[in-house]
């Protein structure tokens, strides 16, 4: 074993970006809670730590320029970035520019003095050291989350957001953003740059020009990706996604679900390889060479465990002095690993604590085995024999779960180790298997405070059969202690106090137990008590034969001398150490050897080892001396004694914390291991202290300093304890930051982790013992200690005013007795020139006394002091005056009597009013039965809501003010909008018509067919059948046929204009089979799939079929209801749906009429169609209705009405007129779009052109006809009055009639 000092460093800090980094010559450092510490690689020895910050240390780089390798800068969350020199250990210069917490940080490895750095909202200071400049950037309003220099550019930096955004910046053009890198979705974790310039490195297809001015960078996301960017192109190459491997041996719970950190590292003689994390803690070796594969190699492939067994934070690179290529990363599984480049294979592990080191204990059996109780859930096993690894060191997490403060190695059985939680669990482990430990099926209610192994007592010792030699005995924080037996774990476990009580015919009530502890040879046990006695017992029975009555405050630790000493003698020496700073050796060789009949008492001590500052928490006798003593204290110093002639030896001040336990090596004499709060355990050499006793006055204060130098933020709010049961350590007094968040995960590294550690208990104060106060921000805490937290704070007095008069001087309280006596005892003496301390104490209170605390700002003393005078109604008058009355005050007017409650109320209401408190206003009125008021009071502030609910719970259904309130709340809500709840208020006022037309104003379709339905709920039928018919046409222009035939079939008195629906959907399915239509339905009726017959014969089919309709008299009633409907002529301007709806009403007549034999009325409906397409310029509708209503011309129409002249002949004519007019069209139109082949100067083509010219005059004077025919019907309708027979004359009438509502 090496004669050197060691460290077991706390955690380095999680979820940092760059929080370690490494320089040639083997010196590594990583930041851990508030400071950084510094390694040795060579021989793994952590060598210094750079104190400094008061927060978490965010950051952490080396400059890695030759002869300035000593220079080093951290960023911390206090908001400082500081300078150091770590050959001397100070700061050379900070700053604190950031105004918001630092994230990310990078010394320039191109630049010697500058040193760039980012915070969570977006800003970047480039900080120059030799000449003490910087620049502010700002370049996106985004969360950095790293950063890094360019290693070829001093000008080029990268930097990293949480949204996924990379950009690379040009500093020397204030951030001008170069690049702008788009493609990971989540956080950047971490930016590499490829270490040799130019793009010829991988052999991806480059542009020109490339090869030489760009270069790659690498950047992993918690999108599970890798992404390699082209800077000369400004886009991403290449694309690595991360495979899931499957989980090999580990230390960590695997049902614990890790969130992903994806960090980077491109070796710099391996340009075309890529080390990265991956999900579980393993490294991978990426080949980019073959962009088209995803080809990577895994670290430590051959070797079992050798991986981290969670996610790794950071990768450093590290060249020794030998030109060794080291690789050095850091876990959430709190290892520090260091890999060999060439191998891929671990080098060596340096473990570290992520929680208060609360036990140590070395293994009586394998001399060496030194177990650590740990407060983030794990035990620590340190083999400090190993030759080959100075931390040889294993991980004991299973069935743990909370914070391990309690440790005890069994005396004579190989690998038993038992254990105690601040749960109040106790366990044993064999710490030579793999197998989970056994419980005990008997908790404490609280934290075990010690263990110890002891011989069997009474029921265990009396049983049948097998017994152990040696049971397990707890002792927990609610003050009792439990005997253990190791065979039986799921058995009940023992309470010793009742054999005591039963030995030694105890009839108070016994101590409560702090600390337990055996003599070696097994036949004395002490047990040390919350009031600072220690009882001796003896075996079998616990006989008490003694009580040391010596401290005065709770006992924490209790040890017996060993018993190999020179002086056989000493084994009777016991120490112990208490809250108080004294520890007191007694040697009870003559009280044991007695064997006294009764207890006795022992008030002095053997010993007395004075010189700590604070509490004793641990005492260990050195097992190769004789009475030599080391003890553990919250000074934050342990200490070496000499007992047997009380002196100081030596004192160990490397600790920043407060010292919770210590043990001296059993194999070497000048070794010492102790713990503290600082989350370190230091193995330290008496031989090279330089201090022999600990610090005293300015010292003591400067160490404490030191040791508190974290952070004050705000403090976390607690529960008030209800318990107080006593308290031992600075974990029972609440004063671990991981007391509070532990649980999920150490606090120190920044960023909880929420996996697998359950939630901390919360501290219990003890009576009488100063409480501890905690605070935290980021994971570091400030301890401080009030006595006044644990005292009730004084109610606050009725009369401060007096109050405030009685803490004046002595002699102005002396002059006011002198003052009373003589009002008191002089007759005739006058009271009212007193002042308000003298009046307090006079019998006749004056009313001075009251007006004095009204005038000083105390109205509510004042009310009090006047109730309890009587005088309520003064009080309720002076309250109302002043607008101050309360709930409280109202509350009790009725004791004055009616009339006073009533104005109180009015007055309290009038008062609340001013204050906009309508609501409670009303409900004061509504208590004195001003109901009207009340409404009136809310409906004059738009409380209608309140207003209708009170008129509904107070006045009759018919009262008039109800309806008054629906409408005018109605007819706001319909002018701001909301038609659904105006048409609920209109409804509630019984005003049926108006709820249906506000509805309606919407247009919507919804609303139309609502606003329809309730019509006819309520009987308007005329305006459900209009709503309705609105309603349809919505959904038609949303070509919704079946909708709109599903809601007009529930209403009465539309059958007519179904028959128009559906003769416009058989038309439109047939527009749309001929692509004569360019908007497409699917949502067709069934009976619009048929095609066979003649189009007329279909809808026919159809109208019989569906809408059974089949009787002449049937044809005729459709035939009247469509008759009174009127649309206007068309124009060019109509849309089309609408076009086709006008056209298809009049098809529908025409339909009707040859259905009844009406062939005038036929004529005349069947030129209104046509007119109205020739009118719109739609000759495509025009020429189908032609070919759909006119298959064979107008020769059967011409039959039909017979030779005879009827006022239908001009209407026939035109009609006949517009079909030859198509029929000419089309022949034009396939002449104009087919012209033959013919020679320009041949008889043919001059033939043609002749024929050409006939048709133009044709159709010229066919047009110039069908006007004067229109003008002459215009005329004659003038002249002869109007005449329903002629077409033309309705459709002048249609033009200046009002278009029907639809």
């Amino acid at each position: 074993m090496g004669q050197e000092p060691r460290t077991l460093p706390p955690s380095p800090n999680w979820y940092c970006a760059r929080c370690s980094d490494a320089v040639p010559g083997g010196l590594f450092g990583f930041a851990a809670r508030t400071s950084v510490f510094l390694v040795r690689v060579g021989p793994s020895a952590v060598i210094g730590e750079l104190v400094g910050h008061t927060e978490r240390v965010s950051g952490f780089t080396f400059s890695h320029h030759p002869g300035q390798y000593h220079l080093c800068a951290t960023s911390s969350d206090d908001g400082t970035v500081k300078i150091w020199d770590v050959e001397t250990k100070t700061v050379v210069t900070e700053h604190a520019l950031h105004q918001h917490t630092i994230s990310a940080l990078h010394w320039s490895p191109q630049v010697k003095d500058l040193i760039v750095s980012g915070d969570e909202k977006g800003v970047v200071f480039c900080y120059w050291l030799n000449r003490n400049d910087s620049q502010h950037l700002f370049i996106e309003p985004r969360t950095i989350f790293c950063l890094t220099c360019s290693p070829h550019h001093e000008d080029l930096v990268a930097i990293g957001y949480k949204d996924g955004i990379v950009v690379i910046i040009d500093i020397s053009k204030k951030g001008e953003v170069i690049h702008r890198l788009r493609g990971h979705d989540d956080e950047i974790h971490s930016i590499a740059w490829c270490p040799l310039p130019g793009e010829d490195c991988l052999s991806i297809n480059q542009e020109e020009n490339s090869v030489t001015k760009g270069c790659y960078l690498a950047t992993g996301s918690k999108d599970q990706t890798i992404r390699i960017w082209s800077c000369s192109r400004g886009r991403g190459v290449m694309i690595l996604k991360l495979p899931f491997l499957k989980r090999r041996g580990g230390g960590i719970d695997p049902t614990i679900k890790e969130r992903l950190w994806l960090t980077l590292h491109w070796p710099k003689d391996q340009p075309t390889q890529l080390v990265s994390s991956c999900f579980g803690g393993e490294l991978l070796l990426w080949d980019l060479t073959q962009s088209w594969r995803r080809k990577y190699t895994l670290f430590s492939a051959s070797s079992e465990g050798q991986n981290h067994s969670r996610i790794v934070f950071n990768l450093c690179p590290l060249q020794t002095e030998d030109d060794k290529q080291l690789l050095l990363s850091t876990s959430m599984d709190r290892d520090v690993k260091c890999w060999d480049m060439a191998t891929l294979e671990c080098c060596w592990t340096l473990p570290s604590l992520g929680g208060f080191a609360y036990s140590l204990a070395f293994s009586p059996v394998d001399m060496g085995c030194l177990a650590i109780g740990v407060g983030d859930g794990m035990i620590r096993v340190w083999n400090t024999l190993s030759i080959k690894n100075n931390y040889d060191v294993k991980n004991f997490w299973q069935g743990v779960k909370s914070k391990v403060t309690a440790l005890c190695w069994h005396p004579t059985k190989e690998g038993c180790l038992a254990f105690g939680t601040d749960d109040g669990k106790v366990g044993l482990y064999d710490t030579y298997s793999n197998k989970p430990p056994q419980i005990s099926s008997t908790y404490h209610k609280k934290t075990v405070y010690t263990l110890a192994w002891g011989p069997p007592l009474p029921p265990i010792s009396l049983g049948e059969g097998d017994r152990p030699s040696l049971t397990l005995y707890s002792c927990g924080g609610e003050g009792v202690v439990l005997q253990h037996n190791p065979w039986k774990l799921g058995g009940e476990a023992y309470d010793i106090n009742k054999l005591i009580r039963d030995t030694n015919s105890i009839k108070y009530k016994l101590p409560v137990h702090t600390e337990i502890s055996w003599k070696a040879d097994g036949k004395i046990m002490a047990l040390g008590n919350e009031d600072g006695s220690i009882e001796i017992f003896q075996v079998p029975n616990l006989k008490l034969i003694c009580t040391i009555q010596q401290h005065h405050k709770l006992v924490n630790t209790i040890s017996w001398h060993h018993e190999h000493g020179s002086q056989p003698e000493l084994s009777y020496l016991m120490a112990s150490g208490s809250n108080n700073a004294v520890i007191y050796v007694h040697n009870l060789k003559t009280v044991i050897e007695s064997n006294p009949e009764s207890p006795v008492t022992v008030t002095e001590p053997y010993r007395t080892l004075s010189g700590h500052t604070a509490k004793i928490t641990s005492v260990a006798w050195s097992p190769h001396h004789d009475g030599r003593l080391v003890s553990a204290s919250y000074d934050g110093t342990a200490q070496v004694w000499d007992t047997l002639r009380e002196e100081p030896l030596c004192n160990f001040r490397g600790h920043r914390g407060r010292l919770l336990c210590v043990a001296w090596s059993p194999l070497d004499p000048d070794c010492i291991y102790s713990g503290a709060d600082d989350f370190c355990v230091y193995k330290w050499l008496t031989s090279m202290q330089e201090h022999s006793r600990p610090p005293q006055g300015k010292k003591s204060i400067e160490l404490e300093k030191k040791r508190l130098s974290q952070p004050k933020p705000k403090p976390k709010k607690k529960k008030k304890p209800t318990s107080r049961a006593p308290i031992k350590q600075e974990v029972y007094d609440g004063n671990e930051d991981e007391s509070i968040r532990e649980s999920s995960g150490p606090v120190e590294n920044g960023v909880s982790d929420q996996e697998g550690e359950e939630e901390a208990r919360e501290p219990e104060f003890p009576s009488g013992v100063a409480s501890v106060g905690i605070s935290s921000s980021g994971g570091l805490y400030c301890y401080y200690i009030s006595e006044s937290l644990t005292k009730k704070r004084k109610a606050r007095s009725m009369l401060p005013l007096t109050t405030s008069l009685d803490h004046r001087s002595k002699e102005e309280l002396h002059q006011d007795c002198l003052v009373l006596a003589t009002a008191k005892h002089s007759k005739g003496t006058k009271t009212d020139f007193l002042g308000p301390s003298i009046l307090l104490w006079e019998l006749a209170h004056k009313r001075h006394l009251y007006i004095c605390h009204l005038e000083n700002g105390h109205p509510e003393l004042f009310h009090q002091l006047m109730l309890w005078k009587g005088d309520l109604k003064g009080v309720l008058q002076t309250a109302a005056e002043r607008g101050e009355l309360t709930d409280s005050l109202v509350a009790m007017a009725p004791v004055a009597g009616y009339h006073v409650w009533l104005w109180a109320v009015e007055a309290f209401a009038k008062q609340l009013c001013f204050q906009d408190q309508y609501v409670k206003a009303a409900s004061h009125l509504l208590s004195i039965h001003k109901v009207y008021e009340a409404v009136e009071l809310l409906k004059s502030n738009h409380f209608y809501r309140e207003a209708i609910a009170v008129a509904k719970a107070r006045l009759r259904p018919e009262d008039p003010i109800l309806k008054d309130l629906y409408l005018t709340w109605g007819a706001i809500l319909e002018k701001d909008g909301h038609y659904a709840v105006a048409a609920k208020c209109y409804l509630g006022a019984a005003s049926a018509y108006d709820a249906a037309k506000v509805l309606a104003k919407k247009g919507d379709a919804a609303s139309l067919k609502t606003a329809a339905e309730l019509a006819s709920i309520v009987g308007e039928d005329e305006l459900s059948s209009s709503l309705a018919l609105r309603c349809a046409q919505e959904l038609l222009l949303a070509r919704n046929w079946v909708g709109a035939q599903e809601f007009l079939s529930f209403v009465v008195g539309l059958q007519g204009q179904r028959l128009v629906f559906c003769l416009l959907e058989l038309l439109s399915k047939h527009l749309e089979e001929r692509q004569l239509s360019e908007a497409k339905s699917s949502s067709y009726n069934a009976w619009a799939a048929g095609t066979d017959g003649p189009f007329v014969e279909r809808v026919t089919a159809v109208w019989k079929s569906i809408f059974s309709l089949d009787t002449p008299e049937q044809y005729q009633a459709a035939l009247q209801q469509l008759q009174s409907i009127k649309y206007p002529s068309a124009t060019n301007n109509t849309p089309s749906k609408q076009l086709l709806l006008h056209i298809c009403h009049d098809l529908t007549l025409a339909v009707l009429s040859q259905q009844v034999a009406s062939w005038d009325a036929a004529v005349e409906a069947l030129l209104r169609a046509v007119v109205r397409s020739y009118d719109s310029g739609n000759f495509t509708i025009m020429q189908e209705v032609h070919s759909a209503f006119l298959p064979e011309g107008c020769d059967h129409l011409r039959d039909k009405l017979g030779e005879h002249q009827s006022p239908t002949t001009p209407a026939f004519k035109s009609l006949e007129a517009f079909f030859i007019y198509g029929h000419l069209y089309e022949f034009w139109w396939s002449l104009s779009s087919r012209p033959p082949e013919l020679d320009l100067f041949s008889e043919k083509h001059a033939s043609l052109q002749n024929s050409q010219r006939t048709v133009a005059e044709v159709q010229e004077t066919l047009a110039e006809m069908i006007r004067q025919h229109q003008k002459s019907q215009v005329c004659k309708s003038s002249t002869n009055g109007p005449d329903k027979n002629e077409s033309e004359q309705v459709a002048e009438q249609s033009l200046s009639s009002p278009p029907s509502e639809w």
